[in-house]
């Protein structure tokens, strides 16, 4: 791919020049911020199902071209790219890794009639702001939470402490954790928020320690997850901490150290535990001289089901396409079957636990 321009408002033109007998699909997700990482791993798989697709022969004889616009996990910014995309015309978009990001987005796409694959952001309160053109293929904080009490209570646990920062993603995994857990009788001792790129947690770690909870999750990003564990292990707690899957990247486990050793992770599938993903992790590394990270294989599963729900909507028609992505069954990805709901969300739980040894993330036995 070729970039045509700098960032415009957010928004950065990628592939080749359109052409009115070209199919222009939107990508947007963070390529700039802290989670940037994560933003350019999806791109690239994105991009790469729409090179593969495109060497196939193209969806209904038209070649993929795509347009990324940089959400940089800031509402303000995604609402800005989100009005370029829809303003170059896209017929679909691919995209969404920050729900607090996303969210403000939902209504452009949907007044727009956009059809729209979801291929990260997992709160439930897309669910509420989903105007039926949008479908999530990563599993929803509802069945995190499921999976993160399965292991609070295979390890005994009985105090809790959650910290989260805010945003749209992190609170909602919080508030449903937090109700869950209080409604099976548990006690969450220590419900803390804390400010993104905040260096200094001292604080921070004084009240947990003084709550003395049996587990610490922490609910949202890497980058700051990071350096709560290191500080939360210097300052002496020795207990179980847990993480969702927005630090579920290896960045976490290199910026943390020695700190996150034997850490746990609630995490969507990633590509080294999916034995279908073989070619795709050598295609990639091929492609981009490095590892697919955390979100490609829903990201390429994303591109790759949105270019199969085209061909099955046999014409560009928005309304068409929406109608085949909600009738999806089975839909054969990397990262397993895709099936809706009736909430469009994904109907089956992808999720799994890893655990840190040695720097790495294995798979909880």
């Amino acid at each position: 791919t070729t970039v045509l321009g700098s960032t415009l408002a957010g928004m950065m033109l990628v592939s080749q020049v359109a052409t009115a007998a070209d199919l222009k699909i939107g990508i947007m997700v963070p390529t700039t911020g802290s989670e940037a990482t994560y933003g350019k791993d999806m791109e690239n798989a994105m991009n790469l199902a729409a090179d593969e697709i495109n060497k196939a022969g193209g969806v209904l004889g038209m070649n993929i071209v795509t347009m990324t616009g940089d959400a940089a996990c800031d509402p303000q910014q995604a609402t800005a790219a989100a009005t370029k995309l829809v303003s170059a015309d896209i017929n679909a978009l691919v995209g969404g890794y920050c729900s607090g990001a996303t969210l403000p987005t939902m209504k452009i796409y949907g007044d727009a009639n956009i059809p729209m694959v979801i291929p990260a952001a997992n709160s439930t309160k897309l669910i509420d702001v989903n105007m039926g053109n949008a479908f999530q293929v990563n599993s929803t904080g509802f069945d995190q939470v499921k999976t993160a009490i399965s292991l609070f209570e295979e390890k005994g646990i009985n105090k809790l402490a959650i910290i989260h920062q805010g945003d749209g993603y992190s609170e909602d995994l919080a508030k449903l954790t937090r109700e869950k857990w209080e409604s099976m009788g548990k006690e969450v001792v220590a419900y803390e928020v804390v400010n993104k790129g905040e260096q200094d947690q001292s604080a921070l770690v004084t009240r947990i320690k003084s709550k003395a909870p049996d587990a610490v999750f922490w609910t949202a990003y890497y980058a700051d997850g990071a350096l709560v564990i290191k500080q939360l292990r210097q300052g002496g707690y020795k207990n179980l901490i847990a993480v969702g899957d927005g630090s579920n990247s290896p960045k976490l486990l290199e910026i943390a150290g020695n700190a996150a050793e034997g850490i746990y992770c609630f995490s969507n599938p990633t590509v080294e535990y999916l034995p279908a993903a073989k070619d795709f992790h050598a295609n990639y590394k091929a492609a981009y001289k490095q590892d697919p990270d955390a979100y490609a294989a829903l990201s390429y599963d994303g591109m790759m089901l949105m270019a199969d729900a085209i061909k099955r909507a046999g014409s560009t028609d928005k309304a068409a396409i929406i109608k085949a992505l909600a009738e999806t069954k089975d839909f054969t990805g990397i990262a397993g079957p895709i099936s809706f709901t009736e909430q469009n969300t994904l109907a089956r739980s992808n999720f799994v636990i890893l655990v840190a040894k040695g720097g790495k993330w294995a798979l909880h036995q």
